[in-house]
C-alpha cells in the first residue's frame, strides 16, 4: 500500500552518528509515501567567523565544513540510492534553524526529520508535520 500524503521529505543533518541511525526511518517513509527526499546540512558560520581571522584560514575552515556537509548528505544519497528513493543534497550557510525553516517554506516541504539528542530509539527523531492549508 502507497501513500502519497507526504511528497517532499526533508532530513536536516550534522553527519552526526545520531542521524545516521534515524535515516531508515526517514527513508521508509519516503519510499511509502512514494517521496522526494531532501538531504540538507547547514553550514553555521557565525562561530567560525570569530575564530578564523585571517582569510586564508578563513578559507580552509569553509573548505573543510563544506567536505563534512558533503560527507553527511552523500551518505543519505547513498542509503536512499539503495532503497530506490530519490534524494537530493542541499549545503546550506547561516543559522540552521533559519536556513532549515527557510528551506523548507520555499521547497513546500511536508515533513521535516531532525536529529535530537539525549533521547533513545526513534525518538531520537523528531518528526515535524508540516500542515499545508487545503482549502
Amino acid at each position: 500500500m502507497e501513500s502519497t500524503i507526504f511528497k517532499k521529505i526533508m532530513v536536516a543533518t550534522d553527519g552526526s552518528e545520531e542521524v545516521k541511525k534515524g535515516i531508515d526511518s526517514a527513508i521508509e517513509i519516503a519510499k511509502f509515501s512514494n517521496a522526494k527526499m531532501y538531504a540538507v546540512h547547514v553550514i553555521a558560520l557565525g562561530f567560525y567567523s570569530i575564530t578564523h581571522s585571517t582569510d586564508s584560514e578563513w578559507e580552509k575552515a569553509m573548505k573543510e565544513l563544506i567536505t563534512d556537509g558533503k560527507k553527511a548528505t552523500t551518505y543519505i544519497e547513498n542509503v536512499g540510492r539503495a532503497a530506490n528513493v530519490e534524494v537530493e543534497s542541499v549545503i546550506l550557510e547561516g543559522n540552521p534553524e533559519e536556513e532549515i525553516i527557510d528551506f523548507a517554506d520555499k521547497n513546500d516541504i511536508d515533513l521535516i526529520f531532525i536529529c535530537t539528542h539525549g533521547m533513545t530509539g526513534i525518538t531520537r527523531f523528531l518528526l515535524v508535520h508540516r500542515f499545508q492549508n487545503l482549502s
